[in-house]
C-alpha cells in the first residue's frame, strides 16, 4: 500500500516542478502555454506520464509540434528535476496531450446551446398559449 501513496507524491512533485521547469527553462519559440495537467508514475518510478493542455490551442499540427519540443527538452528537463527532487532514479519523461480539458469545454458548450434552445423554446411555447401575457 505504501509504495502507491509514494508514487503518487513523486507525481504530484513531478507535476508541480515541470510546470515551473517548463515555462522558465525551455526556451522554444514555437512552445505555447503550456499547462501540465497531471502526472502518473509507474510503480517502478521507472517511467512518467505528464499530461499537458495547450492555452487556447486545438490544432493537431500545433499539437503535435509541442510535443514534439517537449519530448526534445525531455533529457534536459529530467536533469533539472534531478537537481531538485531527491530520488535515485528520475523516471523517464514521455509527455501526452491531454483532451479532457477540450472534450469538457466542449461539453460544456453543448450543454449550455441545449439548455438556451430548451428555454427559447418554453418561451415560444408559452407566447402561442398565451400564458405568457399578464392581463391587467
Amino acid at each position: 500500500m505504501r509504495e502507491f501513496k509514494r508514487t503518487d507524491r513523486v507525481a504530484d512533485q513531478l507535476q508541480k516542478e515541470l510546470a515551473v521547469l517548463i515555462q522558465r527553462e525551455v526556451k522554444d519559440p514555437r512552445l505555447g502555454m503550456i499547462t501540465v495537467s497531471g502526472a502518473t508514475v509507474s510503480r517502478d518510478l521507472g517511467y512518467a506520464d505528464i499530461y499537458v493542455t495547450l492555452l487556447g490551442e486545438q490544432e493537431p499540427e500545433r499539437i503535435k509540434e509541442n510535443l514534439q519540443v517537449l519530448k526534445r527538452a525531455a533529457g534536459f528537463l529530467r536533469s533539472q528535476i534531478a537537481k531538485r527532487i531527491k530520488l535515485r532514479h528520475v523516471p523517464e519523461l514521455r509527455f501526452h496531450y491531454d483532451e479532457s480539458v477540450v472534450r469538457g469545454q466542449h461539453l460544456s458548450s453543448l450543454i449550455d446551446e441545449a439548455v438556451s434552445t430548451d428555454r427559447a423554446r418554453q418561451a415560444d411555447e408559452e407566447d402561442e398559449s398565451g400564458q405568457g401575457e399578464e392581463t391587467r
